[in-house]
């Protein structure tokens, strides 16, 4: 398939440059190992201050995964904050196959959580290919049952929360609220889905589009899916709770925030997922960033475009959360 490519907005190609450098577009699985690396090396360390300078009070708990295995999460909750407040229940990025729960995408949340005085909560769940699907779902699942059933401890309303993944974790929090329809499990107020990994078929127009430019290209998907779901990516039979495109139905969802970049592999597979819950009735609000690579409004946070993007999300989780 040959099809001209969207462009990337002109304000993005430095950083993206920076990153090209370092890791090229199309990760294949021999570089699983160097893509931790880097990820670690970027992450913030254990010495630096996750709290927005004593706001937020940090604290790591585990909850009993399905298999027995103690499923890490860290939660923030908000020092001078004695009401019972609502949550943002958090699922990190790296393609299933690498990130960290303490990454560095939790200032940017703490920001959006101190101006809605809500507690933080993020899951370390396994990655693929060493943990196959169905065992990062469930272990976002198990995280997202422990903070129900100890919402009182952490001075949450078990109706006010919100599930959301950026990337691979956008991909499993959709994953987790079509699990907690389909088992009747814990309620869930919303979902904010930023730029999801919904698709094992890796066969969107934007998909072959994009492919060998930008940060996750259809090579970087392939081997994600490939890891997750052990060379069976593509086939009859993948699970909607490891590829949530695969749901035949999409009804009866929380309230979804999507956004996407035109100048990514997702774009297609996000803007569908979004239509089919119009399509059911279900509410959707999208955002496609124009000229917006994987990523961008982290990896070029400075851009207008970034800070237009990153602008949206708190006044639709405002709204989300006081309807």
């Amino acid at each position: 398939m040959s099809t001209p490519r969207p462009s990337f907005d002109p304000e993005l190609l430095p950083a993206l440059a920076q990153v090209n450098a370092e890791m090229p577009p199309g990760i294949v699985p021999e570089q699983i190992d160097a893509m931790r690396v880097r990820a670690a090396r970027l992450a913030p360390g254990d010495e630096t201050d996750m709290t927005l300078g004593g706001v937020f009070v940090e604290s790591e708990r585990t909850a009993p995964g399905p298999d027995g295995h103690p499923v890490p999460l860290i939660v923030w909750r908000p020092k001078e904050t004695t009401a019972t407040t609502g949550a943002l229940y958090w699922i990190h990025g790296g393609g299933m196959i690498g990130g960290t729960h303490r990454g560095g995408e939790i200032p940017e949340l703490l920001q959006l959580a101190r101006e809605l005085d809500l507690v933080l909560v993020s899951v370390g769940y396994r990655l693929a290919p060493e943990h196959p699907h169905p065992t990062p779902v469930e272990d976002c699942y198990a995280g997202l049952v422990w903070l129900h059933e100890n919402a009182a401890e952490s001075g949450v309303d078990p109706e006010r929360v919100v599930v959301g993944g950026a990337s691979a974790g956008g991909g499993l929090a959709a994953a987790v609220n079509l699990l907690a329809r389909d088992r009747g499990g814990p309620a869930v107020r919303a979902q904010l889905l930023l730029y999801p990994m919904l698709d094992d078929r890796n066969d969107s127009v934007s998909a072959h589009q994009m492919a060998g430019v930008g940060t996750w290209d259809r090579a970087s998907n392939d081997t994600g899916w490939g890891c997750l779901l052990q060379g069976a990516q593509g086939g009859p039979d993948t699970s909607p709770y490891a590829a949530p495109a695969r749901a035949k139905d999409v009804s009866n969802l929380p309230p979804a925030y999507l956004e996407v970049g035109t100048a990514e592999t997702f774009r297609d597979e996000v803007v569908e997922f979004a239509s089919r819950i119009w399509k059911v009735g279900g509410h959707a609000e999208l955002h496609v960033w124009p000229g917006g690579y994987h990523s961008f409004d982290a990896i070029a946070a400075d851009a207008a475009l970034s800070r237009s993007a990153r602008g949206q999300r708190l006044p639709w989780l405002r709204r989300v959360l006081t309807d």
